[in-house]
């Protein structure tokens, strides 16, 4: 992750399985199509807003990696995890970078400090034509935006709910997700996992890492009886 000299010294790290091609699409391709191409000439401004699970991190991480591929300049700020810094040092020299992704939003929205900042970020990259990819947990509409002036420019550019799964989404993100580990996940066996686990894309993660780590350590491959061993059910 490349970032601006003036910036605080943050020990953030892009997950390296954060990739669009690690993205399970399902009926998010338009949304892809413009994540990909925001820094090649795209809508310089996009926000996008989902659940838990849904996605979002590993969305703005992906646009990271992109822009590092492409030689650019970008940073990652998951402020969730930021709300100890002070805002006005945080986005300090960020309009010098080719990409701005912030996530979690609205974790400081309510909070004057940390709106006004972000108004005064968010005109700076403006006017330095500088890409800048937002995320938040619901729509800008129903965000808790105290500063008028800011809930305007969260609504600038183009707006995107990521679209949650269905039941056979579900299942396929289940295979899709094993298969690029390198398990071979038949359909019985991600029937089988389905049903028994929680309808949550991490909580399905978190089985495929406990099922990876004991197939390498047994060397063993997945099926119902070995499964349901390995998770007690």
């Amino acid at each position: 992750m490349n970032v601006s000299p003036q910036q605080l010294p943050l020990e953030l790290q892009l997950r390296d399985d954060a990739t669009f091609d690690n993205f399970y699409v399902a009926d998010n391709g338009l949304l892809i199509n413009c994540l990909q191409q925001q820094l090649a000439g795209g809508e310089r401004f996009i926000y996008v807003y989902g659940g838990q699970g849904s996605g979002r991190s590993h969305l703005l991480q992906a646009a990271c990696h992109q822009a590092d591929s492409a030689g650019l300049t970008s940073v990652y700020l998951p402020l969730a995890e930021l709300q100890e810094y002070q805002p006005a040092e945080l986005m300090e020299g960020l309009e010098q970078l080719s990409l701005v992704c912030i996530d979690d939003v609205d974790a400081v929205l309510g909070q004057a400090e940390w709106e006004q900042q972000l108004f005064h970020l968010f005109n700076r990259l403006k006017d330095q034509q500088v890409c800048l990819l937002v995320s938040g947990t619901t729509s800008v509409r129903e965000l808790p935006v105290q500063l008028a002036d800011l809930s305007s420019r969260l609504s600038w550019g183009m707006l995107f709910h990521i679209a949650s799964f269905n039941d056979a989404q579900h299942l396929a993100f289940i295979q899709f997700k094993a298969q690029r580990r390198g398990l071979v996940l038949s359909e019985d066996v991600a029937q089988f996992i389905f049903h028994r686990c929680q309808r949550d894309t991490q909580a399905l993660l978190k089985v495929l890492d406990t099922l990876d780590q004991a197939s390498l350590e047994q060397k063993r491959r997945l099926t119902v009886p070995f499964v349901k061993s390995i998770m007690a059910w």
